[in-house]
């Protein structure tokens, strides 16, 4: 099935209601309630998996605050974060590449560890969270460990500060899964691989006969309780690319 735009879902779906034929999503009141119902759809779909098609290689926002150098801020419509690598370039040869993975900790493991490191010593700084908490990082070397304290920010245990001030957005390389964006325009296609369009309309439309017709449609829901299960078993094209480890930022629509 060939991708489709949201004006010509509304309109199968309206025609299989039995509805009035419409141009626009704007048309009419019920062409609005199942442009509003595919949305939804698309979004809770988006969300029951992580899609091979949203995830990328991208990088940290620096915090560019000298008050908190090991502080990265996630970008926003990232809705999970991956393998997390640092340029750790030697001092010696500051032109080559050396990316290497930065191990991700729990809290109390970053507290435990950043917790050895004497901040009576100059290679080591005090750092006071947004929280108002306050721990130790080195100054004197790349990046180890990191974790997070609010989902907002990743906190790294160390820098190194006779290359830079805070750890720089260039020198991060991140795997990441982004959520997908909406326009309810006539002409938008959802961000979704072809195979996946018969779901989305048989869920979209199996929602609508029940919302708006207030009538199951035994036809509707038999599509797509088939493809739910199709879904569940589909290998996409290049399967495995990104090694994700078992921890994972918040979905947010």
């Amino acid at each position: 099935m060939a991708k489709m735009t949201l004006i010509e879902m509304v309109q199968d779906i309206m025609s299989d209601m039995n509805d009035d034929d419409v141009n626009s999503i704007s048309d009419t009141i019920e062409s609005l309630q199942v442009a509003q119902i595919v949305k939804s759809t698309y979004f809770e779909m988006m969300a029951n998996k992580n899609w091979p098609h949203l995830r990328s290689v991208g990088t940290l926002q620096a915090s560019g605050d000298n008050t908190k150098p090991t502080h990265m801020k996630i970008p926003e419509l990232v809705k999970e974060i991956g393998t997390v690598e640092y340029n750790k370039r030697a001092a010696s040869d500051p032109t080559r590449n050396r990316y290497e993975d930065v191990t991700y900790v729990s809290i109390d493991d970053f507290l435990r560890i950043t917790d050895t490191y004497d901040n009576t010593k100059s290679n080591a700084d005090v750092i006071t969270e947004f929280s108002g908490i306050k721990f130790n990082v080195r100054n004197d070397k790349h990046p180890q460990y990191y974790t997070s304290f609010d989902d907002e920010y990743l906190v790294f245990d160390s820098y190194l500060n006779t290359m830079d001030t805070t750890l720089q957005q260039t020198h991060t390389r991140v795997s990441m899964y982004t959520e997908p964006s909406w326009s309810m325009a006539d002409n938008f296609t959802p961000d979704l691989p072809s195979e996946a369009f018969p779901a989305l309309l048989a869920e979209a439309k199996s929602v609508a006969f029940n919302r708006i017709k207030q009538s199951p449609d035994g036809k509707a829901e038999q599509q797509a309780t088939r493809q739910r299960a199709w879904l569940s078993r589909k290998s996409w094209r290049a399967a495995g690319g990104i090694k994700l480890p078992s921890y994972a930022r918040r979905s947010r629509k």
